[in-house]
């Protein structure tokens, strides 16, 4: 048999195209990638990825052995059960729970404080107000408390403190771990670390031992400390927990939660011009391509939406946006929580700006473009009809609040 390796033109021109349908399965998985930060992320879901426990992930769609299940969803794995009956300490956590959902930034933070709490300490979440989470389990939860109530609605930092007292004198935690984000965690933090004299730790990014390390002069250094009791932990600060599932055992505060006297009163949220926000900070862009073919009824739709205006390079170099709206690797990297793209085909170079975004929505008349297969959620059909129609619901959405207002 000859040594010599065959070319396979037809598998080298799928792998061109992309338009492809197969184009997707001819591509090397990527294992890891640069995060925003500048720190290697790891794909935790990877096929053959060991993980800290050395776990290792097995392939159960026979993508590996090249059977026919190749392309079938892969079987779901059941995570072995982390459980801690009787603690030794907690670690706990306040997330920002946005939406009342956790963010990327908030399991990053279970990510570091499971890190922490090792096998004989269990991770501590503590939750204001109602939340929609239903995956505490797989983000590395070992206890739950939820502090409902009116007083936690709306802007109540004095009033969360307070509460954040009481647990700290019921659970006396080891350490406490917040988000220092511009959602509420990085306010609350220093907030409550006034409250308890204590000198905590910002923007920490990594942790080694009984040391940690947080950004200082503008992100541009490194700062070195020991290990204080509260910490405030930056975006990417650890990987996510993905290898165990944990029981989330409710708890609650064994004394009443007396009211405290706000000295700050809320007066809600202040409507801002989406427009004024800057792209990379926007929590809901809305965006369009060369698919757009009526610009105004574009517009009228982020409006109606409440959404930051986004475009792709083709719609910007064709004049329908100014160019600080471009959103891509040759424009601006965005990281919304959900990103809105109408009639964009999905070059590669806006997937690399978008690849941060949590969630995102593609509107297409193309089912086979890469923008659908990026997206979280795709819809098909003429982008005209089908603005036209979000413009009706979100109306007749707001005309029925109204209604039931009065």
């Amino acid at each position: 048999m000859s040594d010599i390796i065959r070319r396979d033109p037809r598998a080298e021109w799928i792998a061109r195209n992309r338009l492809h349908p197969l184009h997707a399965a001819m591509q090397p998985e990527q294992h890891s990638w640069m995060g925003p930060n500048g720190i290697i992320r790891k794909n935790v879901h990877g096929i053959g990825f060991i993980g800290p426990n050395g776990i290792k992930r097995i392939d159960r769609s026979g993508a590996q052995q090249g059977g026919a299940t190749k392309r079938t969803a892969a079987a779901q794995v059941q995570l072995p059960l982390h459980q801690v009956p009787a603690p030794a300490f907690y670690i706990n956590v306040v997330p920002d729970m946005v939406g009342g959902r956790l963010s990327s930034h908030d399991r990053d933070l279970l990510g570091l404080a499971r890190q922490l709490a090792g096998s004989d300490g269990a991770v501590l979440a503590v939750v204001f107000g109602e939340h929609k989470e239903s995956a505490f389990d797989t983000a590395g939860v070992d206890r739950l408390l939820v502090l409902d109530g009116h007083e936690f609605e709306g802007y109540s930092p004095e009033q969360r403190v307070h509460g954040l007292r009481a647990v700290d004198n019921q659970f006396r935690p080891r350490h406490w771990l917040l988000p220092d984000s511009r959602s509420g965690g990085g306010e609350l933090g220093r907030r409550f670390a006034a409250s308890l004299k204590e000198r905590p730790a910002t923007r920490v990014w990594q942790i080694k031992g009984n040391e940690c390390i947080g950004r200082a002069g503008a992100g541009q250094e490194d700062l070195a400390r020991t290990l204080p009791r509260l910490i405030l932990a930056a975006v990417e600060c650890a990987d996510p927990v993905s290898e165990t599932r944990h029981e989330v055992l409710p708890v609650e505060l064994s004394t009443a939660l007396a009211r405290s006297l706000p000295r700050i009163e809320d007066l809600g949220a202040v409507a801002v011009d989406p427009g004024a926000i800057p792209m990379a900070e926007a929590e809901f862009i809305f965006s369009g391509g060369n698919g757009v073919k009526d610009w105004d009824l574009f517009h009228q739709t982020a409006a109606a939406l409440g959404a930051t205006e986004g475009a792709s390079r083709v719609a910007v170099d064709d004049g329908f946006m100014a160019r600080d709206r471009q959103v891509g690797a040759s424009g601006i990297w965005v990281t919304a929580r959900v990103y809105v793209a109408v009639g964009i085909s999905g070059a590669i170079q806006h997937l690399q700006g978008i690849g941060a975004c949590d969630k995102v929505v593609a509107i297409n008349l193309d089912p086979g473009c890469d923008m659908i297969k990026r997206a979280d959620l795709s819809v098909i059909g003429d982008s005209g009809d089908i603005l036209r129609a979000l413009i009706a619901a979100v109306q007749a959405h707001r005309n029925g609040a109204k209604r039931d207002a009065a």
